[in-house]
């Protein structure tokens, strides 16, 4: 696990709500707080597209909403002249960049055991701290895919532009 301060909240509001560099996630859960407390659950309720006529469900790959097509709400609940008191975004990294990262860094424990690899975006009023983790289908003793994780979260990070502290 790893924990970041971001040196520019102007800068990583920009790529987290208006760019697409965090397109690559899925939208597991989020938290404004302004004037009101907003609370979003990422499932897909695929029993609301399978109720309408001639839908099928199979075209819906993940079991989360995809960042992107979540982000457009996520800027409206936070725009404004004010700046929020508090929010969270819990993002899953999807699973075939899960695999991909995994072959990359030649990690001993298969992809299909690892259930997320977990972004967490927090701000509180004043910092945004970004927090790694991993969730695994099984108990797996190795440690290997947390540290790919972390570092490959660190240069995704540098490639962007995105500047930060270590926690």
């Amino acid at each position: 696990m790893l924990a970041l301060k971001i040196d520019s909240t102007k800068s990583f509001m920009n790529h987290l709500l208006v760019a697409d560099t965090f397109d690559n996630f899925l939208l597991a859960e989020a938290t404004v707080s302004t004037a009101h407390t907003y609370q979003i659950d990422g499932h897909i309720n695929k029993e609301f597209f399978s109720s309408q006529e001639d839908t099928d469900t199979s075209g819906i790959q993940y079991n989360f909403s995809e960042w992107k097509d979540m982000k457009p709400l996520c800027f409206n609940l936070i725009k404004g002249k004010r700046t929020p008191l508090f929010f969270k975004f819990v993002l899953h990294l999807k699973p075939e960049a899960v695999g991909k990262l995994m072959a990359t860094g030649a990690c001993s424990v298969p992809s299909e055991q690892i259930k997320a690899l977990v972004l967490t975006i927090k701000y509180d009023g004043t910092q945004v701290v970004l927090t790694t983790g991993s969730a695994f289908q099984t108990f797996v003793m190795s440690k290997e895919p947390d540290t790919i994780w972390d570092k490959a979260l660190q240069q995704f990070l540098a490639r962007k532009g995105i500047d930060y502290e270590l926690l």
